[in-house]
């Protein structure tokens, strides 16, 4: 199953995607994609309502692409996680999960603007995969038990301020957390979906000219360990969202940095997950 969310900001509903690429509204039957869709067996019954598919109402193609998700408790990142993005930025190859936090009113549709904040001279783009909880997660027990707690993937940018980030107190969360820095979607893949998370081909253009190319094979930890891993610092919750790293071709990582600046635009895929687009605005 394909979940959007559309509508205005502060106004979203939920809805579908079907086999031809339509969205369909689902809002008759649910209230949103939210921590209590995910945690009280909605996507059995959302599965048993789509048998049904005719009654969801089309969406108007004019109508804002919204994330996937609703507002989630938190959006956890994993830092430094590709070897060949670690090796470009000279860092060493993390021995445990570097583990930070994105503020939750990041979270923006896939084709809305990206705010360059005030006095911002370097604002960074990262292609990232994202995994959604489906049910609380504390101490889970086994790597391969984490399975059963994915509700699905989307595609991330986790927009990043290099200033505010690195030189500013180092405090990683502060370069993470400004206003529209985690754009998500298209759309939610369930997870019965993804054959192999671990062999996704992603990709991110500026202005037209590729600056990512890589794949999630190269992740250093991968999607089921990090959610093991993270349930046994914190009690992990449905609609949780989990950005799992990038591939090299950061702005960052380059030995003459071209930061985003007002117009750039901003192209994106994940192999299955669909794809972004987003203009670069001032604050």
């Amino acid at each position: 199953m394909k979940l959007i969310r559309f509508g205005k900001k502060g106004n979203e509903k939920p809805g579908v995607m079907d086999n031809d690429g339509t969205r369909r509204d689902a809002s008759h039957l649910f209230k949103d994609w939210d921590n209590n869709f995910f945690e009280n067996d909605g996507f059995e019954k959302l599965s048993e309502a789509l048998k049904n598919i005719s009654s969801f109402p089309a969406v108007d193609e004019a109508e804002r692409w919204a994330a996937p998700v609703a507002r989630p408790g938190k959006v956890i990142c994993i830092g430094l996680n590709y070897s060949d993005h670690a090796a470009e930025t000279g860092a060493a190859i993390p021995k445990e999960p570097i583990v930070f936090m994105k503020a939750a009113n990041t979270v923006v549709g896939p084709y809305d603007n990206i705010l360059i904040p005030r006095k911002s001279k370097k604002t960074d783009w990262e292609v990232e995969l994202a995994v959604v909880i489906k049910k609380e997660a504390p101490y889970l027990e086994t790597v391969e038990s984490s399975k059963g707690f994915i509700a699905g993937y989307m595609l991330a940018n986790d927009v990043s301020e290099r200033e505010f980030q690195i030189e500013r107190g180092g405090q990683w969360t502060k370069g993470k957390s400004c206003d529209n820095f985690s754009p998500l979607g298209p759309y939610l893949l369930t997870a019965d979906e993804i054959r192999d998370p671990q062999n996704l081909w992603m990709r991110l253009n500026v202005n037209g000219v590729q600056m990512q190319n890589g794949s999630s094979s190269k992740m250093i930890f991968d999607v089921h360990f990090i959610v093991h891993y993270l349930s046994q610092f914190m009690t992990l919750e449905a609609g949780d969202v989990i950005l799992t790293g990038t591939p090299p071709g950061v702005a960052l990582g380059m030995k003459e940095p071209q930061y985003l600046k007002e117009g750039d635009v901003v192209e994106l895929s994940i192999e299955g997950l669909g794809s972004q687009r987003q203009t670069c605005i001032n604050a």
